[in-house]
């Protein structure tokens, strides 16, 4: 039924979306190109200066395989962020590379930036209540000669809910990424542009650095290790509709910990602190401890939420002051063909909202497609029923369907 549910949907709304797509497609176009002619002329400028990628970690924390299927727009709902049920589990660092260090200087003839990457992160959400919000969002990766890294983000989002006018937003940004000894540092900023709303300005940046030395086997795999992050970002709340069209802003900020226990046991714990322009502010956390059995996997998650003041009738976002999920997970990721592969995971668990407590239930699907040797493309559908508003005695349901095209030079 939800599988049903989402695909009229989407095919209904297709035709508008298609139009508006195809439209920003020849915006981006024209961004990305005057871009890139500007860091192919700046990039030794950039030479001496500390560097960062928004969607990659560090060296030692970067992801494994590719980067994270399900994009997170920046300051969407914070259940989007952190609650386990909508999100795939941290993935296990990578552990560095026995590679020779970079040189500083170059041959004639070097090029002064590489294209390294493009990947398209596409999400679509809706939920029972009338709301749907819609990110299409390509990120152009270059690797500067002196190994630092820029990149470009760009991209066409949408968002729609009962009784307020839609919104369309186009997001540009640029960040760099680069280390000093062990510590990673990375940050972007940008702009986020709207077709009936003024233009708003959007940052991040974070901090990284183990804090124990990695213990690597013999056949290189990650035995443990111990990174500690902080994070900070700005920008425009995107909740939704009604969040955006009353130009709610919030500044978060606060520590990230993951911990390789053994090859196969890992503890990731976020804490996020929230200040808005409307006066409210959050705490949020998140944990999770998981267990890989071969292809299978156990994990326990928790997240708390709470707000100073519950102002969602008046700014429009989800504000909580007392709300509480926590679940069991079970997943299975394995390969189907050497081309394919695929993880089903499925949460049970309750959660508590203002001292009422409810079933918080999510099913997840995704698979990874391998195109070429330099082109994987990922997609994913989720079903849950953790809320990110208020329903009074209604139940809520939210369904997601995301994915990712990667094209590595």
């Amino acid at each position: 039924m939800a599988n049903s549910f989402i695909v009229d949907l989407f095919i209904s709304r297709y035709s508008i979306y298609t139009g508006l797509i195809l439209g920003c497609l020849q915006i981006q176009l024209g961004v990305i190109c005057s871009l890139s002619i500007w860091t192919l002329s700046e990039a030794k400028l950039q030479a001496a200066q500390v560097h960062q990628t928004w969607k990659s970690p560090s060296e030692l924390t970067e992801r494994v395989t590719k980067v994270n299927p399900e994009p997170t727009p920046i300051l969407m709902a914070a259940p989007e962020n952190f609650n386990p049920n909508l999100r795939l589990p941290p993935v296990l660092p990578e552990p560095p590379q026995n590679s020779s260090p970079p040189t500083t200087s170059t041959e004639p003839g070097t090029p002064d930036a590489v294209l390294e990457s493009i990947h398209t992160d596409y999400r679509y959400d809706t939920d029972n209540f009338g709301q749907t919000n819609f990110f299409l969002e390509p990120t152009v990766q270059f690797r500067l000669s002196n190994g630092n890294k820029i990149f470009f983000k760009t991209g066409f989002n949408f968002f729609e809910q009962r009784g307020v006018e839609s919104v369309t937003n186009f997001p540009l940004q640029i960040g760099w990424q680069g280390k000093i000894g062990q510590v990673t540092l990375q940050t972007a900023a940008g702009v986020d542009v709207f077709n009936r709303l003024p233009t708003a300005i959007n940052l991040n940046a974070k901090v990284e650095a183990p804090i124990s030395p990695p213990q690597v086997s013999s056949s290189g795999r990650l035995l443990s290790v111990v990174v500690l992050s902080g994070n900070l970002e700005q920008g425009p709340y995107k909740s939704n509709a009604r969040t955006l069209d009353n130009q709610i802003t919030a500044w978060r900020f606060g520590p990230d910990l993951y911990w390789q226990i053994d090859r196969d046991t890992s503890l990731f714990s976020s804490l996020r602190l929230g200040s808005y322009n409307d006066g409210n502010s959050e705490v949020q956390s998140f944990s999770r401890l998981e267990r890989k059995f071969g292809q299978f996997s156990l994990a326990a998650n928790l997240f708390t939420w709470s707000y100073d003041r519950d102002l969602e009738r008046t700014s429009g976002y989800f504000s909580p002051p007392d709300f509480l999920v926590y679940n069991g997970e079970i997943a299975w990721e394995g390969d189907i063909a050497n081309f394919l592969r695929c993880r089903l995971a499925a949460n049970l668990g309750r959660q508590r909202l203002k001292g009422e407590f409810d079933n918080a239930n999510t099913y997840q699907t995704r698979c990874t497609v391998k195109l070429s040797p330099n082109i994987e493309a990922d997609l994913g559908y989720s079903f849950s029923n953790v809320r990110n508003q208020e329903t009074g005695g209604s139940a809520y349901s939210g369904n997601s369907l995301t994915g990712q095209l990667r094209v590595k030079f």
